[in-house]
């Protein structure tokens, strides 16, 4: 009987050669590079050209890059996008800080029901949820239904078109971004606080800590790598952020509610500006990239 080859004395890891595991994943790394990779580098090509989609296009070099820093309604697009992540990020991540804040301090009947109520908006397609906002922010709709009776009370009112207003058009479309993200942070935080050990929060308790000091040394550093999911996805959300525009708004009032996103497609179908449109989506691209990289990076420094 020939005796089994000892791997530790050849220097190689145990297992399959690398060679072989390329194998395995060839299959997916082929789809991820037709259907992503391949677009990626046409749309990059086709950036630098002026075309309209139908004639031949002219060779624009770097302009339409240009372009996209420099106009201002482009510039405001993206601006706009940095807004939504606020909504669609920061205040989530926050409200369901609390929650879980609470959550980790008393026990909850009933969880499992409360999580899955939050998480519901997460699985509904989003042009459903624009069309419900829709008619929540409409004129004759529950928001202002409830402002109209504040009124009767005494109080101003406040009620008005909430998606035709140039003021409170883009916080209206991030408030339902609020609505959305909150179940998928909040889901996050409570499969993370789950695995921090009940010793911590019972030593940070017999030392003296409040509810605040004990989510600063132990919920909070317990929830590093789970933030850093929660951010990556909400932010990435808020700056492909298209269909919930394009059916709320169609980037309107004016342009206050435009975002990079609509811009590719308005320029694309609308204008007849496909290379500037393919360089406002690679520009939109690199951001992401960019910022999600930045968020692994702290999440990552942090835990060392």
């Amino acid at each position: 009987m020939t005796p089994a080859k000892d791997d530790s004395r050849s220097g190689r890891p145990p297992g399959e050669p690398r060679s072989i595991g390329w194998l395995y994943v060839l299959p997916a790394l082929l789809v991820y590079a037709a259907f992503l990779l391949w677009p990626l580098v046409r749309g990059f090509w086709f950036s630098l050209y002026e075309w309209d989609g139908i004639s031949t296009g002219t060779w624009a070099g770097l302009s339409n890059y240009t372009k996209t820093l420099t106009d201002p309604s482009l510039r405001g697009a993206f601006g706009h996008a940095l807004i939504l992540i606020v909504f669609y990020a920061v205040i989530p991540c926050l409200i369901a800080f609390v929650l879980v804040g609470a959550v980790s301090r008393t026990r909850i009947r009933g969880l499992a029901f409360f999580r899955t109520v939050l998480f519901l908006p997460q699985v509904v397609a989003m042009v459903a949820v624009a069309v419900a906002w829709q008619w929540v922010y409409s004129p004759d709709g529950p928001v202002n239904s409830v402002l109209r009776g504040l009124h009767r009370l005494g109080l101003p009112d406040w009620s008005r078109g909430w998606l035709g207003d140039f003021t409170f058009a883009l916080p209206a479309v991030g408030l339902i971004g609020t609505w959305v993200e909150i179940g998928l942070a909040m889901v996050l935080f409570l499969a993370g606080v789950q695995k921090i050990p009940r010793e911590l929060y019972e030593a940070a308790r017999i030392d003296g800590a409040g509810p605040v000091r004990e989510f600063l040394a132990v919920t909070l550093p317990g929830l590093r790598r789970e933030l850093a999911v929660a951010l990556t996805l909400t932010v990435a959300a808020a700056l492909r952020n298209f269909d919930l525009i394009f059916v709320t708004t169609k980037g309107g009032p004016g342009e206050e509610t435009k975002v990079p996103a609509y811009e590719v497609y308005n320029r694309a179908f609308n204008t007849g500006e496909v290379g500037l449109a393919c360089a406002i989506g690679i520009t939109l691209a690199a951001l992401i990239f960019l910022l999600t990289a930045g968020i692994s990076r702290l999440a990552e420094g942090r835990g060392a």
